[in-house]
């Protein structure tokens, strides 16, 4: 059974809901007493992450009072309706200005670079016959000849190296000879951006020499680059000088940032966005981009862009022929995962999850052996009977041996960068990913659990003490979602954070107000993270939360090992089956 998580008939309205309510009913009250729960319902679905309340999922009485709504007139309406969509008018606001911008930004002129197919040749032809589309080439292909672009895939798809192939192919454009693209690299946090810097960094090695010239390999966050400070309401948004934008985990990106990045992207640069459809979106209102990749899987090109292809690249795609709109010929699905294989343990699941096949998941499941010290598989279980189990807690000592035997190391005297950045790097070898945070199977429980069991203090800080920044601190230059770890330093306790150059930050820990322990961390806030080892931990019962999107993104956290912590077996089952869908707009496009 397919269950999908609207949440629309199963109300439990906040006091935000209740709010927003009487206010409306005191400036104007509404005749229809179906019309406060009408409203209610649009708050509770945006405190739910859905952009708009779908009319369709209702019953028969509240559709048809909705026409009726005083709410919903004048162009300063509080609330929209829009077909049978209920909107607050900020989020409705927020999806025009996506609309338009991307329907502007299509129908842009965009020369083709004038050395473009001799310059994909170069980049992408290594002499090797395959009959599959090189989609990498294709992304590029497209990339080059519009100013907007959506490039989506998983895990080890090569979204990273397809950039840098793009970036390599327009700044080699012999029109741009004297005068390079201004280009900014971006993600939602600081861990994705760093990420992004170093992989395009990497990446760029592997290019032909000539081709290397110009490209940046320094990313920001997406708040940085849009200069949000305080209220992403209230902010002016700037104009950035730029040619090109990249923007790296796209899939986090909510309604209204979207709406801000392509405000401040001027419509004469080009905007390419790149993230993977299937994972969680963000945790505020939208999934612009599973909304605006809806149709990826089927590709729906239409002839004249299958022919200028073929042309262009060699590729062909009469298989993924369609009538697709202009966004869809701008879009681009990468299917060939380079990290896991057909035969990857780590990527059956990830498809099976992903597909919703409960079968082929309960299989797997059997399959799987259970986890021991010396289990070789890239997949293995851990069903716990209690939360106290010892298995746990020889679980994470195995996982994070070298970082605490390099704690081991440094726990009598003052610790150098180098040995900083390798405690770092030991530390996100392995993590613990969870999908609540509240009950025995929580961060929260599970954090103190785990420092216990690797002979570290439960609270206060001490050197080795792993933490999470919560909230953007502009003046300590960290972002949401960066990790450091606490370590002595020449000058007593401080905590080092990467800089994303190679570099560390080190802080002094009562400066820190906005940070948690992260032995354990949601797979919400994993998101933009890579570790070679992963324990993904279900609680014990089914919850909202617990969705195949968030089973398939806390699956392909992991690059090696993948050990699923599940004390009831059910409630793995159970999330396959649970999908996320978001009400919203954009999918129309």
């Amino acid at each position: 059974m397919n269950t999908a998580a609207t949440e629309a008939d199963t109300l439990a309205l906040t006091g935000l809901d209740r709010a927003l309510v009487a206010f409306l009913q005191e400036v104007q009250p509404g005749a229809d007493p179906l019309h406060g729960e009408l409203a209610a319902r649009v708050s509770h679905q945006f405190g739910l992450g859905h952009a708009c309340l779908d009319l369709d999922t209702l019953a028969l009485p509240l559709r048809q009072s909705a026409a009726s709504l005083p709410w919903i007139e004048g162009p300063n309406s509080p609330l929209v309706l829009d077909g049978a969509r209920l909107y607050l008018r900020r989020n409705w606001d927020a999806e025009q200005h996506i609309r338009a911008s991307i329907a502007a930004r299509l129908a842009q002129p965009c020369p083709v670079p004038e050395n473009l197919k001799e310059t994909l040749s170069q980049l992408f032809d290594t002499g090797a016959q395959t009959a599959a589309p090189d989609w990498q080439k294709v992304a590029c292909a497209l990339a080059a000849r519009k100013r907007f672009t959506l490039i989506t895939g998983g895990p080890g798809t090569g979204k990273t190296t397809t950039v840098v192939r793009l970036l390599a192919l327009l700044q080699s454009d012999p029109a741009r000879q004297h005068t390079p693209l201004r280009i900014a690299l971006a993600a939602p946090t600081g861990k994705a951006a760093a990420r992004l810097g170093e992989s395009i960094a990497s990446a760029v090695q592997k290019l032909p020499e000539l081709l290397r010239q110009h490209i940046p390999s320094q990313a920001v966050t997406l708040h940085k680059l849009l200069q949000v400070r305080s209220n992403l309401a209230q902010d002016a948004v700037p104009a950035l000088a730029v040619d090109l934008v990249v923007v790296d985990e796209a899939s986090m990106i909510d309604l209204d940032m979207m709406a801000r990045l392509l405000a401040a992207v001027p419509l004469g640069a080009s905007l390419i966005l790149l993230g993977d459809k299937d994972q969680l979106a963000s945790v505020e209102a939208g999934a612009v981009m599973g909304q605006l990749c809806a149709g990826a899987d089927q590709g729906n090109y239409n002839p004249d862009t299958l022919a200028w292809l073929a042309q262009t690249t060699g590729a062909d795609l009469r298989a993924w022929v369609g009538d697709g709109s202009s966004l869809a010929q701008q879009t681009v699905m990468l299917r060939l995962s380079h990290r896991f294989a057909d035969d990857s343990g780590i990527g059956q699941w990830a498809r099976a999850v992903n597909a919703g096949d409960s079968a082929g998941v309960a299989r797997l499941w059997q399959q799987a052996p259970d986890w021991g010290r010396d289990a070789p598989a890239s997949v293995t279980r851990l069903q716990p009977g209690q939360a106290h189990d010892p298995r746990l807690k020889a679980l994470v000592q195995q996982g994070w041996q070298t970082w605490r035997q390099q704690l081991d190391i440094l726990k009598n005297g003052a610790c150098s960068d180098a040995q900083a950045l390798a405690a770092l790097k030991a530390f996100a070898d392995f993590q613990v990913l969870c999908a609540v945070r509240d009950g025995p199977w929580g961060v929260d429980s599970l954090n103190q659990r785990i420092a216990a069991s690797l002979g570290l203090p439960t609270e206060g800080w001490y050197a080795g003490r792993p933490v999470m920044v919560t909230r953007n601190d502009y003046h300590l230059k960290l972002m949401n979602g960066d990790v450091g770890l606490c370590l002595h330093h020449p000058r007593g306790l401080r905590v080092a954070f990467p800089d994303g150059q190679g570099g560390l930050r080190w802080v002094l820990p009562a400066r820190l107000d906005a940070v948690e322990t992260v032995f354990a961390m949601t797979v919400h806030k994993s998101q933009g993270s890579e570790f070679d080892h992963v324990a993904l931990v279900l609680p014990d019962r089914p919850v909202a939360v617990l969705t195949r999107e968030l089973l398939y993104t806390g699956m392909t956290r992991a690059k090696e090992r993948l050990t699923l912590v599940v004390p009831q077996a059910q409630v793995l089952r159970h999330a396959v089956a649970v999908q996320v869908l978001r009400s919203g707009g954009l999918a129309e496009l």
